[in-house]
């Protein structure tokens, strides 16, 4: 679970990246369209975003 949260959330943080140099470049939007599926995708970054905060307060 760990690992795909980490992921969603590297994704993200790139796609992100690549909208904040080109102001119109969604990686997302480009493979997945405006669709549900890409709503889906946003839903399951930010799910995974909250889960990353609780994942670095965890003492090991």
């Amino acid at each position: 679970m760990d690992w795909i949260a980490i992921d969603l959330v590297v994704i993200g943080g790139l796609n992100w990246g690549l909208v904040g140099i080109s102001q119109d470049f969604n990686l997302v939007a480009l493979i997945f369209g405006y669709s549900i599926i890409a709503r889906i995708e946003y839903l399951l970054v930010g799910l995974s975003a909250f889960y990353m905060i609780d994942f670095a307060n965890k003492k090991h």
